[in-house]
């Protein structure tokens, strides 16, 4: 596949005959300065009293109710609202549900720790690789590094949307969600302190169709929800997070290092925390697939709109494919390939859309 994919805005572009939609979701599933100081400098227990009758009578509340303006969206009023109950003490919570099931696993398979892996042969490795080995390693590494940050920070919005609706299941399943893209952040940022050492710029690694979808559509499509939690809002907001981001580009990404690197036995410990991360990202999607499908069985005329809209940002997606390829030529450290990456990206977005019934 030389050529660039083109889309047509409209509908969705694909690529090879279409499969059986799957039927299961679940298959795959420090503080500076001495204690004193630290006490000396701590307010009185007066003054946070003052500061708590203060808040109380100027109106501030964190709660907040989910209401509908003139124009149909859904927004997110930050108002005082007593509760009418709870689901634990009502209904209970629904454990069978694909949310609950999820955060079971999150539970048992979630937990790792990255300061606990073992980085003393990466560090030997990495001595031996040539200016370029590295260069491609350094560039990867920032795009990964940099995109589970911008989903760390972009996550919040997604899970207040789910509380001010009232779905405990799915905010319960989120809240791991977030500890879990808070861990890859901070695997990747000790990994290159540790290991790789920073050049002066990691940024500069950040083309302008990477820049588009991390440093403008991502942040710009969940940030929407806190004005606009309308279902088509809540639908591109998915989409771009996690059916694009999470299960085209990080996905592929990480196959692909992960194989560069298993082939030619390198980076142990860079490999462990791949495995990780893979592993925590399939329970993401899985998610992904119940909460699109939700909403799409709730309002199966957005069927087409979110058909738009994963056709624009699958064409994001390859275009930062041909981003990252374009810097090397034909030489590319590792013998990384193009076609390889853009037909897995691929393949793994008809995947996705496959289950949800699309197309």
């Amino acid at each position: 596949m030389k050529k660039r994919i083109r889309l047509i805005r409209g509908g969705l572009v694909y690529l090879s005959t279409q499969r059986k939609a799957a039927s299961a979701l679940l298959a795959t599933a420090t503080v500076s300065g001495t204690a004193d100081e630290a006490r000396s400098a701590a307010p009185s227990l007066s003054d946070l009293w003052s500061a708590v009758k203060s808040t109380v009578a100027s109106g501030s509340s964190a709660n907040s109710t989910a209401s509908q303006n003139s124009n149909g969206a859904r927004t997110v009023s930050h108002q005082p609202e007593s509760r009418t109950g709870f689901v634990t003490t009502g209904r209970g919570l629904d454990r069978q549900s694909v949310p609950m099931a999820l955060f079971q696993k999150s539970k048992t398979l979630g937990i790792w720790n990255p300061a606990e892996i073992d980085l003393k042969k990466d560090r030997d490795q990495w001595e031996d690789f040539s200016k370029e080995e590295k260069g491609l390693l350094h560039h990867l590494s920032a795009m990964f590094m940099a995109g589970e940050e911008a989903v760390t920070l972009d996550l919040l919005p997604l899970i207040r949307t789910v509380a001010a609706e009232g779905r405990i299941e799915e905010e319960i399943y989120l809240t791991s969600f977030l500890w879990e893209e808070a861990k890859h952040t901070e695997f990747f940022d000790l990994y290159m302190k540790e290991v790789m050492g920073s050049p002066q710029n990691l940024e500069s690694y950040h083309g302008p169709m990477y820049r588009i979808l991390f440093y403008e559509k991502l942040p710009n499509a969940l940030n929407a929800l806190w004005t606009d939690s309308s279902p088509a809002a809540q639908l591109k907001a998915s989409a771009t997070y996690n059916m694009i981001v999470e299960g085209t580009l990080a996905e592929t990404g990480y196959e692909a290092y992960f194989n560069m690197l298993e082939e030619r036995n390198l980076l142990p410990g860079l490999r462990e925390g791949i495995t990780y991360l893979k592993r925590d990202e399939s329970r993401h999607i899985a998610f992904a697939l119940h909460f699109l499908g939700r909403l799409l069985a709730e309002h199966p005329s957005l069927t087409g709109y979110l058909e738009e809209e994963l056709g624009i940002l699958l064409g994001d997606a390859t275009n930062i494919v041909h981003e990252i390829f374009d810097r090397y030529g034909d030489e590319v450290p590792f013998g990384l390939n193009r076609e390889w990456f853009l037909n897995y990206a691929v393949k793994q977005f008809q995947n996705r859309i496959q289950k949800l019934g699309l197309g």
